[in-house]
């Protein structure tokens, strides 16, 4: 596990402030969910914590070291996947070993019976231990994001990014994966990070709660600070009917 510090981070695109001096910090552990309209500055967040975007100003340090490029301890989850669609959801998971074994050996399935394990460890993780052969373009949305969490823990991380992983997916399927992403960092004792938009979804996954609107932080807190004050300080002036996706504990309690 790894202690996460945001120092007044910073990130320009020419004259449009994408975040501006976001400072918090994430005990080793903590699963965080980042909460925002579109624009608010979210991917870019988790983008900048990754080291896959250079920062303007401020700094990210894990564990007292600054992130500058990407890290070997940190995997990221994408909104779109990512996968490849010609390979098994197997062989998409253990292409998360590349860093250790190279492109070639990785092409030619070469890595060692460890790395084999532990794709199949991953996969059984997120509920997908009996479709490792189907071809990841033959899978649903939801089963091609589990595929992608596997991936990401066959990195070996100490942190996990996720950035909207649900987004593109209908509501259950959304509940499937934020699910097995809570599971998978449980069971690694991984810091775990992911940005959402759905309130319910955010609330019945989450531990604490990065609220940012306009690229400024606006609120940090947890499950019980959530109110309708904190949301409209979060979401503005927008129809806020979207964002409370129906959960399964919703529709229990409206039968």
């Amino acid at each position: 596990m790894s202690r996460i510090t945001v120092d007044g981070l910073t990130k320009h695109y020419g004259e449009t402030v994408a975040l501006n001096e976001v400072s918090f910090e994430i005990p080793e552990g903590e699963f965080v969910i980042v909460l925002g309209v579109s624009g608010s500055g979210k991917s870019t967040l988790l983008r900048c914590m990754n080291g896959l975007t250079p920062i303007t100003g401020g700094e990210v340090r894990i564990d007292g070291t600054p992130v500058t490029q990407p890290r070997e301890d940190t995997a990221m989850i994408f909104q779109q996947h990512n996968i490849i669609g010609q390979l098994s959801a197997y062989g998409n998971a253990l292409t998360g070993s590349l860093n250790r074994n190279g492109y070639l050996r990785s092409v030619l399935q070469f890595q060692p019976r460890e790395d084999k394990y532990q794709a199949l460890e991953a996969l059984e993780t997120v509920g997908l231990l009996d479709e490792a052969r189907q071809r990841a373009s033959r899978m649903s949305g939801g089963q091609q994001q589990r595929v992608g969490i596997a991936r990401a823990l066959v990195q070996n991380p100490d942190i996990l990014l996720a950035d909207e992983p649900v987004a593109s997916l209908d509501p259950g399927s959304a509940q499937q994966v934020m699910g097995y992403l809570r599971t998978a960092a449980e069971r690694r004792d991984l810091t775990a990070i992911s940005s959402l938009h759905q309130v319910n979804l955010a609330r019945k996954f989450g531990e604490r709660f990065i609220g940012l609107r306009d690229g400024r932080k606006v609120f940090d807190g947890y499950r019980e600070d959530v109110t309708m004050d904190v949301i409209d300080e979060i979401y503005g002036d927008i129809d806020t009917e979207g964002l409370f996706a129906r959960t399964d504990a919703d529709r229990e309690a409206t039968a």
